[in-house]
């Protein structure tokens, strides 16, 4: 007889691992007991030598399907007590390591069956969960996870529901978001006062269909939701919010539906049935029928299924292929959770609010994917995902380190004991509130990874940027030192990390990141080794009238890249003839721009991908004014969506101080003149992108062949798109390069934070 003590790290709280432990241990005839200590799972056995190894082998195999096993440590006890069958005892939170809580997820199909199924204790209850779905991060409040430390402490288990959260063998054995319709929370509508209804999710869906816009509190956050089959709901939505553009993610029933009006390939299917519930952007397809305000001048749309039972139940009362599902909260500011701001702030925007008198302890937006070429790629990863973190275990196990990312597109890392938790979408730190609410989602946190110090606090370079101020707050008050890291090695370094690659050149291309020469950098190829990089390729920099009116404004971008290769009248008549439109003052303004140029006034200068893709988009006439991130870049590869490549552009490089760079004015200007020849609009669309994707790989493959390195990655919102993605993947791998995008992490600015940490982990080392 031997007795073995086992602890268990990684996910393995609030899913069921305990209960599991339970039926391996009997199954086996093993005696001991298993207990949750703070955020690990502590089992101690008692058998035989060979039983108690079957039994780790099957923790392993068997496991729970929303568990997951990062560290699992045996140690033989000399140990003589003996214990009587094997227990599940109460959770002790006094110890520290580095299990995570999990994800929410999506409902399963028993909970689901039982919400269906006429007669059943929980038919219709919009809140059922069990041990392996449900809410989880959103719920809790600190560890271990327990109901009581949940938002669900404040409903008392009735005594049908406490039978199974007691029982071992019951598959709601401690699931800390179960209830039932007589103990748990209630949905409600609401419209100046709470509207009394038998059947409030029925009476929503009849409002809804009606033309109606409505808010609808989920698990993580409140979406504003309306029809997408009349064009008239969508239109008061996009006024209500002034999104007059920006397209709108939907959840359709099932996937059938979905193919009614969307391609979906299979790698598609799989993820948007997964039990992340992402919301998946797909191509719309030659019988697409919604509204064609929901994603207006797109050749694709994000499409969600439904995660929680009140969703299913939802659509179980229309025949509405797909509603709108978007975020609710005013521009820029953080998503609404609590019933009094929802109703207060989305006044005049919604005209009911179907609500629930649960708390939302953490909001965690939806996560977003993309597929290019049959790859994912994570625009947003949030909810489903978060806090699972990375495993950095190679790079660092004994450093904390808080990293801040950038200002708009944010999300903080936290990187604790060899793992790095990368927060779910926080948004816009320009904004009060959300920068308010990236302070307390770093606090809660802090708080259930059990992390009390911090040794490295990281932020981007921008010496302006909210975040980079409170980074050196927080550096006083951990009384730590503050690791500035430019903005697009952070995103070599999140790529890097993705792979496990430490030396390669990577292709940084976006809309803009403060450079190392405090100009706007965009367009970078950098040579990334370790914690180091450096530049070593570029775009051509080109001049920005008027500093970031050229984001909004696309044409002065063209002007000014125009101006340097034509006389001063012949841009002028060229903007006043064909473009005087995209500018808000019209003829008045070209000749203001026309004087900055011409007198070196008011200018600053940019390698920006995404100004080039601006100003080639504004050229072709297909985007005039940016009104959302990145919509002149998306309606350019929508216009080329279908397009061919009909010119043949040369890669014109050559060196500026002291490094290669791609003529970007050249591109645009073969471009305009075949635009002027009248050649197809889809057509001139697809070669621009073409040409700035072959020339950024050409300096990519040029760089890799001096660096002598057989890797070239690409990353930076600008490989979001596809078609450009798998232009500069086709043209490096047929040079016999290696070429590698971001799998597990965002291209985007969602994992600067990420790239900020790894850059901290091998650049710090161990702390002392």
């Amino acid at each position: 007889m031997k007795t073995g003590r086992i602890l268990v790290q990684g996910i393995v709280q609030g899913v069921g691992f305990r209960p599991n432990v339970y039926r391996l241990a009997k199954n086996l005839e093993l005696n001991g007991y298993v207990r949750n200590l703070g955020n690990v799972v502590e089992i101690i056995v008692e058998g035989s030598e060979k039983d108690i190894k079957i039994f780790i082998n099957d923790l392993k195999v068997k496991k729970p399907p929303i568990s997951k096993i990062d560290h699992l440590e045996l140690e033989w006890l000399n140990n003589h007590e003996e214990f009587a069958g094997f227990q599940i005892l109460e959770s002790s939170a006094h110890f520290s390591g580095s299990s995570v809580i999990p994800p929410d997820v999506a409902t399963c199909d028993q909970c689901m069956h039982e919400v269906m199924k006429t007669g059943d204790r929980r038919y219709q209850y919009p809140f059922t969960a069990c041990t392996d779905c449900g809410p989880r991060f959103t719920v809790i409040n600190s560890i271990p996870y327990d109901r009581e430390r949940t938002s669900m402490n404040e409903f008392p288990l009735c005594p049908d529901c406490l039978e199974e959260y007691q029982n071992p063998d019951d598959r709601r054995y401690h699931a800390e978001a179960t209830c039932c319709s007589v103990c748990g929370p209630e949905v409600f509508l609401y419209r100046e006062g709470r509207i009394e209804s038998g059947n409030p999710i029925k009476e929503a869906a009849q409002l809804l269909d009606e033309g109606n816009v409505l808010a609808v509190k989920g698990i993580g956050g409140t979406h504003l939701v309306a029809s997408t089959l009349d064009d008239l709901p969508v239109i008061n939505l996009r006024e209500r919010l002034g999104r007059l553009n920006q397209p709108f993610a939907c959840m359709s029933p099932d996937i059938p539906t979905v193919r009614s009006f969307a391609e979906v390939a299979d790698y598609e299917e799989k993820t948007l049935l997964s039990r992340h519930r992402p919301i998946v952007v797909l191509k719309k397809n030659r019988d697409y029928y919604l509204s064609p305000h929901v994603a207006p001048n797109l050749h694709n749309l994000g499409i969600m299924l439904p995660y929680t039972a009140l969703h299913h139940l939802l659509f179980t009362y229309t025949d509405t292929p797909a509603y709108i599902m978007t975020s609710a909260n005013m521009p820029g500011e953080p998503m609404l959770t609590q019933n009094q701001e929802i109703v207060g702030k989305l006044e005049g925007v919604a005209d009911y609010c179907l609500l629930h008198n649960r708390e939302i302890v953490t909001r965690c937006d939806d996560s977003v994917v993309r597929f290019r070429g049959g790859d994912l790629a994570f625009i947003r990863r949030s909810r489903g995902y978060v806090p699972e973190p990375y495993d950095f275990s190679n790079l660092n196990q004994d450093l904390n380190v808080l990293a801040l990312g950038p200002e708009i597109d944010v999300t903080f890392s936290l990187l604790k004991e060899g793992k790095c938790y990368v927060s779910q979408h926080i948004g816009d730190t320009t904004k009060y509130e959300t920068f308010l609410y990236l302070q307390k989602a770093i606090e809660h946190m802090m708080g259930i990874t059990s992390t009390a110090d911090i040794d490295v606090v990281t932020c981007d370079l921008h010496p302006q940027f909210f975040t980079t101020k409170l980074a050196h707050e927080l550096g006083e008050k951990f009384k730590c030192p503050v690791l500035k890291v430019q903005h697009h090695h952070a995103h070599a370094a999140a790529l890097s990390m993705d792979w496990g690659v430490d030396e390669y050149i990577c292709i940084a291309a976006d809309g803009v990141g403060y450079g190392a020469d405090g100009s706007a950098w965009g367009g970078e190829i950098l040579y990334s080794e370790g914690a180091e990089y450096e530049r070593v390729a570029s775009l051509m920099p080109q001049k920005m009238p008027g500093g970031d009116l050229t984001t909004r404004y696309p044409a002065r971008m063209m002007m000014a890249m125009l101006y340097p290769h034509y006389s001063e009248e012949e841009v002028v008549d060229l903007m006043k003839t064909y473009y005087h439109d995209y500018f808000p003052h019209g003829e008045k303004e070209v000749d203001i721009v026309a004087n900055q140029l011409g007198k070196n006034f008011n200018l600053t200068t940019t390698t920006s991908t995404g100004r080039v893709l601006d100003a080639l988009s504004s050229c072709l006439r297909i985007c005039g004014e940016r009104t959302y991130e990145g919509e002149c870049a998306m309606k350019l590869e929508s216009i080329a969506y279908r397009g061919a490549n009909i010119l043949s552009i040369p890669s014109k490089i050559f060196k500026n101080d002291g490094i290669e760079v791609l003529d970007t004015s050249s591109i645009l200007i073969s471009v305009l003149e075949r635009q002027l020849e009248g050649f197809p609009l889809r057509d001139l669309a697809y070669s621009a992108q073409q040409s700035v994707s072959q020339g950024l790989a050409e300096l990519a493959i040029r760089a890799a062949e001096k660096k002598g390195v057989n890797i070239i990655g690409g990353s930076g919102g600008v490989f979001y798109n596809e078609a450009i993605s798998m232009s500069i993947k086709r043209v490096v791998e047929d040079a016999g390069y290696s070429f590698i995008q971001h799998r597990n992490s965002c291209a985007g600015d969602g994992s600067v934070s990420l790239g900020q940490a790894t850059v901290a982990a091998l650049k710090c080392g161990k702390k002392t």
